[in-house]
């Protein structure tokens, strides 16, 4: 399975949230940045213990990197559209995408801003049925 790099999320993700969706609030410059924030959000999903996945398959790690980089708020601004892009730039590497309607995607982007952290299980098993629900193979 192909990972997202820190250098990608700069130059795919981050470009296209800033220069491609509408909002009124802009996007701060990449390089202002919470520090090792977005590394750790980018990394976990493939973490192993006892050489075991700790997410399983592509949907589990999409599932917990589309709740990281929104949760975790790497950015000053912009953190769920960034989510977004790098959720799609995730699947697309992976020959995967997702067919939902651009509404749709941005309704669920702000249901996981505003879940509450203690129900982060039940919210990472609500990413994952709304990511099974929606995934094509490209």
């Amino acid at each position: 399975m192909r990972k997202v790099t820190l250098r990608e999320v700069e130059y795919v993700a981050f470009r296209l949230a800033k220069n491609y969706t509408t909002f009124h609030e802009p996007i701060p410059e990449f390089g202002t940045r919470f520090p090792n924030v977005l590394e750790s959000s980018l990394a976990t999903p493939f973490q192993r213990y006892a050489r075991k996945d700790a997410y399983k398959g592509i949907v589990g790690k999409a599932a917990i990197l589309f709740y990281l980089m929104i949760k975790n708020h790497p950015f000053q601004n912009g953190n769920k559209r960034i989510a977004v892009t790098t959720l799609l730039f995730f699947l697309y590497k992976n020959k995967r995408w997702l067919k939902v309607d651009n509404q749709e995607l941005y309704n669920f982007a702000v249901w996981v801003a505003q879940s509450p952290a203690r129900l982060r299980k039940q919210v990472l098993e609500g990413i994952e049925t709304f990511v099974t629900t929606f995934l094509i193979k490209q």
